[in-house]
């Protein structure tokens, strides 16, 4: 990136009321996980909802005020991923392999969550998307491409690692170097929050992530699928609703940590 470029974005970076967006970003972004986890509750209980994030924003749209919470949503997500793509480009002293690895792990943070929060703004304005069909009909086209299998194959391997760091991320406690621990029981508390809700994700995209082989290898786009069909998946288990209420009460517990995020979070690193 050019100087000039780069050094802008460092000044972005440093703004106090970007840093605050940026805060509120993780705040919505843990609210949304508290919708899904709810969503995901529910549905192991026999409640027919889709359970990735459009059917937690179309949830929301359903209640009073909710195309104003819907629009709260979309602007803390939009500056969340703004400041994740700032990660990417901004911190001094990085340079070689370290640069790449930046970019690698905050640009599709911050891709993602501007794509999420576009559709926490489409709902506020009337659409009513559905992940799982349009994975569905994505995965489908993929198909038709000559090497389309190997394509879906591999993204469904990537989708798998990312879900094995996150699961990692909760074994190690490594999310750590990222928020500033408090001290005595409210330290431990965001630890163990930390802890069961990176486990949590981690399971569900690494679920995402096994649909994703099995419709590349079997050739079936119905096959694949997002949250909506990692948690139907579980849910068709042995023990399969207990466990889906599990993988719930982890999303409760990822949201929870990811709204503590927002006090506590470093946003010098």
């Amino acid at each position: 990136m050019p100087s000039p470029a780069r050094a802008a974005a460092r000044d972005a970076e440093a703004n106090p009321a970007f840093r605050f967006a940026a805060r509120a970003g993780y705040a919505a972004n843990g609210i949304l996980h508290l919708l899904i986890g709810g969503l995901v509750i529910a549905v192991g209980a026999g409640a027919v909802q889709d359970t990735d994030q459009t059917g937690a924003f179309r949830a929301l749209a359903a209640v009073p005020l909710g195309a104003v919470a819907l629009w709260a949503l979309a602007a803390g997500l939009v500056a969340l991923g703004a400041w994740h793509l700032l990660q990417a480009v901004a911190p001094r002293g990085l340079s070689g392999p370290r640069r790449l690895a930046r970019i690698a792990a905050e640009a599709p943070q911050g891709v993602v969550f501007l794509a999420v929060g576009v559709v926490s703004a489409s709902v506020a304005l009337g659409a009513r998307p559905h992940a799982e069909q349009a994975t569905e009909g994505l995965s489908a086209g993929v198909l038709t491409l000559p090497i389309g299998g190997l394509v879906l194959g591999a993204v469904g391997v990537a989708v798998a690692a990312v879900g094995l760091g996150f699961a990692w991320m909760g074994v190690r406690r490594s999310f750590r170097s990222k928020v500033r621990i408090p001290a005595g029981a409210r330290g431990v508390a965001v630890t163990v929050l930390g802890v069961v809700g990176f486990l949590a994700e981690g399971v569900a995209l690494v679920i995402v992530g096994v649909l994703l082989v099995v419709a590349a290898i079997s050739v079936e786009p119905d096959t694949a699928g997002g949250l909506d069909g990692a948690v139907s998946a579980v849910i068709a288990l042995p023990a399969g609703p207990f466990v889906a209420a599990l993988v719930g009460a982890g999303f409760l517990a990822y949201g929870l940590f990811t709204i503590l995020r927002a006090r506590y979070a470093r946003l010098d690193v």
